[in-house]
């Protein structure tokens, strides 16, 4: 057999895949990764437990599927991007945990060097953001009492998640990320497609600390574990968003895809072609391959199925993610009621990191139906802010194929399709990011000869065409971007 590993290791939690080679789940495992908010606008994760679940995952995985690592062609690894570690190259601990791509600590910094936002956007495709990795690496060596001298002799090593669990895996051997992370760090040039000295000079990031960087199907070592009976091949790497690219098959200029996770993600293919945003989206890599880069549009949206979460644990008004279908049909509307999720700011294309989350609208009549339904609409909502702006930036596109865990819910999906007024499509596999590193390891290993054998493994499972008038969907939508002014941190 022909089997294939994904490790997926995500905001929340930490998942291994089994795919065959058709793209058909064999067997699972998963774990929950705790969060910790140390301060308001903070997020950090335990590295150390990220290592640990990761080698668990791999193990269970393997045996709910009724495999043994000698069956496995290799394994790709996702991961959450942006989200930052430093460690002691020798005992391979972390000197402080994980900042999480959430993570606001850093806003203060970067909003007093705004006026350099244009000149990064023109090396990286990003902005001058808390989101990305530059700042919280410079954070932990301002921090952390000798860091930064150490880090420029060489002592400690960074990394993003890919980086830090196959240095885990390889048992501390190989310290390399792909392209398509080592872009969400503001310190990798998009042209060169490297590292570059004045992006580190600038955020204060000694180059020493830096991981190789290598194409998105690659050799990135070997991975060696207890509870397995051979080592496994690493042989793909991708940050989740451009995984779940590559398991959509979004492989031609214009397809575009969204993935409703923690956050929701919309990428559209551009090519070839460096596309410089007029609406703060961001300019990314997709994917890399033998050198070449696959470049793309990109807007995030931090807050989606964090929403519900948020709705779960904190308020208590669901006991489980499955209710929220049900309560938001059970009612016509809203009537009127907004929930806007900026926990920790906005996203893109607002990109304002003080704004703070509100729910506008409420009156005596409101109750958990309609904050439930207006936590669901707000993601279409915020979708469609993406949209409007990826079709005034490129080629308007003529359908949405969605992934991961959230487009489930056929109340939701139809909404989507509601709010863009386009066909909104939903794939058999909907764990399209662990997929696309699954591929992406068959690419290396030689189980797929070409991107088109890829291509053609892609199945539509149900397609949402819209059914509310545009009229509808555009008063909706005024409502929304009036709530979203209100929550504005240069509101009055």
């Amino acid at each position: 057999m022909t089997a294939l590993l994904a490790l997926d290791q995500g905001t929340t939690s930490t998942r291994a895949i089994i795919f065959s080679r058709e793209g058909k789940a064999l067997g699972s495992h998963q774990i929950e990764l705790p969060q910790h908010y140390p301060h308001s606008g903070w997020v950090e994760h335990d590295a150390a437990l990220i290592a640990e679940h990761s080698q668990t995952v791999i193990v269970g995985a393997l045996k709910d599927a009724g495999l043994k690592a000698a069956d496995l062609a290799g394994m790709g690894i996702t991961n959450q991007r942006e989200t930052t570690v430093v460690w002691d190259r020798k005992t391979g601990k972390p000197i402080h945990p994980a900042i999480v791509w959430q993570d606001r600590r850093t806003a203060a910094w970067c909003a007093a060097r705004a006026e350099r936002s244009a000149w990064l956007s023109e090396k990286t495709g990003l902005l001058l953001d808390p989101y990305f990795s530059a700042t919280k690496i410079a954070w932990i060596l301002d921090k952390i009492e000798g860091a930064r001298a150490r880090a420029e002799k060489g002592e400690l090593a960074f990394g993003t998640m890919d980086c830090w669990v196959i240095w885990n895996l390889t048992g501390g051997q190989r310290h390399v990320t792909d392209a398509t992370n080592a872009c969400r760090t503001a310190l990798f040039n998009l042209d060169t497609q490297d590292w570059d000295d004045e992006l580190l000079e600038f955020f204060g990031v000694p180059r020493a600390l830096l991981p190789e960087v290598l194409d998105s199907a690659a050799d990135f070592g070997t991975a060696t574990l207890d509870g397995i009976d051979a080592p496994i091949a690493i042989a793909g790497v991708a940050g989740d968003q451009q995984a779940a690219t590559v398991g959509q098959a979004c492989f031609e200029v214009g397809m575009i895809k969204s993935t409703y996770g923690t956050g929701c993600f919309m990428v559209l293919n551009t090519g070839d072609q460096r596309v410089a945003s007029r609406n703060r989206l961001l300019t990314t890599v997709a994917y890399r391959l033998k050198g070449k880069p696959t470049f793309a549009l990109e807007g995030s949206i931090f807050v989606a199925g964090a929403a519900v979460q948020w709705l779960r644990d904190a308020m208590h008004l669901i006991s489980h993610a499955g209710e929220t279908a049900g309560l938001a049909a059970s009612i016509d509307s809203t009537n009127g009621v907004y929930l806007v999720p900026a926990f920790t700011g906005l996203g893109a294309p607002y990109w304002d990191p003080e704004a703070r989350g509100a729910i506008f609208g409420l009156t005596r009549d409101s109750g958990i139906a309609q904050i439930v339904r207006a936590a669901l609409e707000s993601v279409a909502y915020q979708t469609r802010d993406l949209m409007a702006a990826m079709r005034d930036d490129a080629v308007p596109p003529k359908e949405l194929r969605v992934d991961g865990g959230m487009v489930v819910n056929d109340w939701l999906t139809q909404n989507l399709a509601d709010m863009l007024q386009i066909p909104v499509v939903r794939p058999e596999v909907i764990e399209t990011t662990a997929l696309g590193a699954a591929f992406l390891a068959g690419l290396q290993t030689g189980v797929y000869a070409s991107l088109d054998e890829i291509s053609a493994l892609w199945a539509e499972q149900q397609r949402f065409s819209p059914q509310r008038p545009a009229a509808e969907a555009d008063r909706l939508h005024a409502g929304w971007l009036d709530a979203v002014r209100r929550v504005a941190s240069a509101a009055p």
